[in-house]
């Protein structure tokens, strides 16, 4: 352990985390480890802004402790001076998650429909199959393919039309964010914040006060996504596709967590998580060590 990570202090037990209602968040000693070792490298990403406000992005797959890490992190910053505040992502997208759900499974479905009309393949029997794997959710098996050679025209359809709905602007509103870090970055004083229940009732704003926030943490997935504006310090915490799933198995985050579709969302995640990392400022591997990009494609390769 270096000097400037022995001087951090002891992590309470009960700190300020994101503004997710209902997010549970349990912070273990391999979250405090890893912000150790991102800390040092945030405090000099810092000092080159300049005293300027800061946006910092922690990214990475869903479960893989993107929430304890900001909250850690934002707790050494507001013990060291610099107030912090752990803003969630997951507040703004178009949709509450029960409907967002409904709609990635549409997107899919409907994608895998129109490939099967452009190869002319939908007659009376393959809908009739379809319809049926749909009732059993298994259309997006790569399994069932093997015994329905069309499958695989639906299925390859179908993750086209998803990717084009994952992580963009027709699923998540990145405007807003972005006007909220703009708006940070130019000093207000307070700001209007989202918050996003389970329910369609559960949908409010709160004000925030930042006058003694000099840097805002986003900890979300798409944190560091070109379709958002203002993020000063990218951080990426990486994880492959099985690690993720690991992770929301063990925190039982939602229903169907083993599904053939869950897994197709996480692996088009990760592929989008690749394409941006080249951006990302700091970069942690599963183990807590830091990376360069470089260091971060031949990890990649290998998995």
């Amino acid at each position: 352990m270096d000097k400037q990570t022995s001087n951090l202090p002891p992590v309470p037990e009960n700190i300020p985390h994101g503004d997710m209602p209902g997010d549970k968040i349990c912070i273990g000693d391999e979250h405090i480890k890893k912000a150790q070792v991102i800390y040092p490298r945030l405090q000099e990403q810092l000092v080159a802004l300049d005293g300027k406000r800061a946006v910092i992005a922690v990214c990475g797959g869903s479960g893989v402790g993107k929430s304890e890490i900001a909250s850690v992190l934002a707790f050494y910053l507001n013990h060291d001076g610099m107030g912090a505040y752990v803003m969630s992502g997951d507040n703004y997208p178009r949709r509450i998650p029960r409907d967002n759900d409904i709609e990635r499974v549409r997107v899919y479905r409907q994608g895998g429909l129109h490939g099967l009309v452009d190869r002319d393949l939908l007659i009376p029997e393959i809908s009739a199959q379809l319809r049926q794997l749909w009732e059993e959710e298994k259309d997006a098996d790569p399994a069932t393919a093997t015994a329905c050679p069309w499958l695989s025209v639906y299925q390859q359809s179908g993750r086209r039309a998803l990717t084009g709905y994952l992580g963009t602007p027709n699923e998540t509103n990145f405007n807003e964010v972005s006007d909220i870090l703009a708006r940070f970055h130019q000093g207000e004083e307070a700001i209007y914040l989202k918050r996003m229940g389970r329910e369609t009732t559960e949908l409010w704003y709160d004000k925030v006060d930042f006058t003694n926030t000099q840097v805002l943490i986003v900890e979300w997935t798409h944190g560091n996504s070109d379709y958002l504006d203002g993020v000063d310090i990218p951080i990426l915490l990486n994880s492959t596709p099985a690690e993720t799933l690991a992770h929301r198995r063990a925190r039982n985050r939602d229903g169907k967590t083993d599904s053939a579709f869950t897994t197709m969302v996480l692996e088009i995640e990760q592929k989008k998580l690749e394409a941006q990392a080249h951006k990302a400022k700091i970069i942690l591997n599963k183990q807590g060590e830091l990376l360069s990009f470089a260091d971060y494609r031949r990890l990649m390769a290998e998995e």
